[in-house]
């Protein structure tokens, strides 16, 4: 049987553990939407006044955060929200650019009406959250269309890793359509690429998907350019 001691303190725990977790996610939140920048200090005083709570379950957020590749501990500097250089963006896309198209042609042939169906549901949902602002579920459903496309290619280990690199250039790729304004053409290359599919012209839509993650890296490295010129 446990200590009494143990047995008094497991609810402190677990209300740390709780805050902590609530901590983290409107911290992740507001790292995802972009409203703190890559680079910014992630004071614990700072943020234990903002939250109205002591600085331990601050730091057991940020580390939190830190495993899921969103913070940077930084000798001296404490916590600072992580962001990717120029040259592992252009790395990113430049992979994705690589796997992405060949993929898109294993797994073509395979959809079927219910999977277009479901392609053409989300292509919607992507348009609709792009035309209302909602910048915080661009990078997510960004993420779901570019797998689906995918999931028939019977590659999983190649899945695995163009997951990871969608879930990289997540806020990169919602910096992307906001600064540039490409809203209209993401949507729009979207439901092309389905469609191209649909109708048999599978080698059309792999290219189409090409220009389409070209263009988004070139565009994302001359902000990211302009951003360091500055």
């Amino acid at each position: 049987m446990p200590p009494a001691d143990s047995l008094k303190a497991a609810p402190s725990r677990l209300r740390h553990k709780t805050v902590s977790a609530a901590v983290a996610d409107a911290l992740r939140q507001r790292i995802l939407n972009g409203d703190l920048a890559p680079g910014f200090q992630l004071r614990q005083d700072a943020l234990a006044d903002e939250f109205g709570i002591s600085r331990i379950p601050i730091r057991e957020a940020l580390l939190q955060l830190e495993a899921a590749g969103l913070v940077k501990i930084v000798p001296h500097r404490g916590a600072v929200v992580a962001g990717l250089s120029v040259e592992e963006v252009e790395d990113i896309f430049q992979l994705r650019v690589q796997l992405e198209p060949p993929l898109l042609l294993l797994s073509a042939p395979h959809f079927s009406e219910a999977d277009y169906a479901a392609l053409h549901s989300l292509t919607r949902e992507y348009g609709e959250a792009l035309s209302a602002g909602e910048v915080e579920r661009w990078g997510e459903l960004n993420r779901r269309f570019h797998l689906e496309l995918l999931r028939f290619a019977g590659r999983p280990r190649s899945l695995t890793i163009i997951s990871g690199l969608l879930q990289d250039c997540d806020r990169p790729t919602r910096l992307q359509l906001s600064a540039s304004g490409d809203v209209a053409r993401a949507d729009r290359e979207h439901t092309q690429i389905v469609t191209l599919c649909e109708d048999g012209r599978a080698e059309e839509a792999a290219e189409l998907l090409r220009t389409h993650i070209e263009h988004a890296g070139a565009s994302l490295v001359a902000i990211y350019r302009r951003a360091l010129a500055e």
